[in-house]
């Protein structure tokens, strides 16, 4: 189990951190207080790995009960597994401005001077900030730059540097899949709809896979294909995009788009890419006509 507590100053984004935390699969909890932890902890464990990625944000808006995390760390029992601390800070300047463009209070100054409540939470916060594991400074990132440095220190070893690229075959005249980011139109690949023994076959047969993909036209499709998406992947990863779905359809989602799918899923997978694939009109005509 990974175990990230989440805190720092406030207006140094613990906000969008706990967003980031969230597209990484990690069960969120915002302002936990700290008595509740070791009782936390506890279920998490009984999860059998069930929650095996944890981030809790415990900060100074839990007002007296904050005053019980230093001693609350100190006895808490997590078994074979350790915490994280992770703590955000930001300058003064930076804070004071946040401040004043979301209009709203310091939870340390809610009837004077902001700076005098940023001055006040820097003092109360200056154990925890030393316990802490990883400290980010975020006066000069953007939301997005704070997600991709904690994407950098927190997600999975094994999927470091990686995207889902799921890809999704459907017909078009089914509709076009809206999560889409990149449709690709193969029907003007020969059909083997019209072939009779074909017809009920799918792009998952050996039959109708051999059919389309033995025209010219479709292994060169397939090769500009590939090399477009290579291109494109680094810098889908780099933008901090987690996941990439590329729609292939044909007029109904059961031959050409299935075996190009098929084929680049395979393609995908042998260069070492995190992929997944869903037919998702496959066999809908024929299931339709069996209810009709």
């Amino acid at each position: 189990m990974r175990f990230v507590i989440i805190t720092g100053l406030s207006g140094a984004g613990k906000s969008q951190a706990i967003k980031a935390f969230e597209d990484l699969d990690y069960y969120c909890i915002d302002n936990l207080p700290p008595k509740l932890i070791q009782k936390f902890v506890d279920l998490c464990i009984q999860s059998q790995g069930k929650m095996d990625k944890v981030a809790i944000v415990i900060d100074i808006r839990g007002g007296i009960f904050f005053y019980d995390l230093i001693e609350e760390l100190k006895d808490l029992n997590m078994g074979e597994y350790s915490y994280e601390i992770l703590f955000l800070d930001a300058s003064d300047q930076v804070l004071i401005k946040r401040f004043k463009e979301t209009r709203r209070k310091h939870p340390l100054a809610p009837s004077s001077l902001v700076s005098e409540g940023i001055k006040e939470e820097r003092n109360k916060l200056k154990t925890i900030k030393e316990m802490a594991d990883n400290i980010i400074d975020t006066s000069g990132l953007k939301p997005k730059e704070l997600k991709e440095e904690i994407v950098k220190v927190y997600r999975d070893k094994e999927k470091q540097g990686k995207m889902l690229i799921n890809i999704l075959s459907f017909g078009f005249k089914h509709g076009i899949p809206l999560e889409g980011d990149l449709i690709f139109d193969v029907r003007f690949l020969p059909n083997p709809f019209y072939i009779e023994h074909l017809r009920p076959q799918s792009g998952k047969d050996k039959e109708v896979k051999e059919y389309v993909l033995g025209f010219p036209e479709t292994m060169e499709f397939i090769n500009k294909l590939e090399d477009m998406i290579d291109f494109l992947i680094p810098f889908y990863i780099k933008e901090g995009k987690y996941q990439l779905v590329i729609g292939i359809g044909c007029t109904g989602g059961q031959h050409r788009s299935v075996t190009i799918s098929n084929h680049l899923y395979e393609s995908l997978k042998e260069k070492g890419h995190w992929v997944a694939i869903n037919h998702r009109d496959v066999n809908k005509d024929r299931k339709a006509k069996e209810n009709g």
